[in-house]
């Protein structure tokens, strides 16, 4: 957390509202933004009353309680997570059928032909109930 305070370029010390730079808040911080925020530096002491760690960038000064090293990240953007797609399931397989002749009590292509015609019948595996 850090809060901003402001000086002028003189160095006289004076708090005013010209925040040319950057306003602070992390929304209008941008990428061009991060060459100039990296090359800030540290100064510990007294600034506007207040004893602590100062990040100093382009003659704004930005409070710390303990110094960050090796500066302070004024944004990480968020990690970006992509979420495999899930594969289309698989249609089931197709029904599997046997051909049973009632009139010969038997299954194709134990027998040729069947004067009465087929009828479709599950497949059943050996050993299945």
């Amino acid at each position: 957390m850090s809060v901003y305070a402001d000086r002028d370029d003189r160095g006289r010390g004076e708090r005013h509202d010209n925040r040319r730079d950057w306003h602070g808040d992390i929304r209008s911080f941008h990428q061009h933004d991060l060459p100039r925020w990296r090359g800030g530096h540290w100064t510990h002491g007294y600034h506007d009353g207040r004893l602590g760690w100062w990040w100093v960038v382009a003659g704004l000064w930005y409070f710390y309680p303990q110094r960050v090293y090796p500066y302070p990240d004024p944004y990480t953007p968020p990690p970006v997570v992509i979420v495999p797609s899930q594969p289309a399931p698989s249609a089931p397989p197709p029904a599997q059928y046997w051909y049973y002749c009632d009139a010969a009590k038997t299954y194709y292509p134990y027998v040729p032909s069947c004067p009465g015609g087929w009828r479709m019948v599950p497949a059943t595996p050996s050993g299945a109930p």
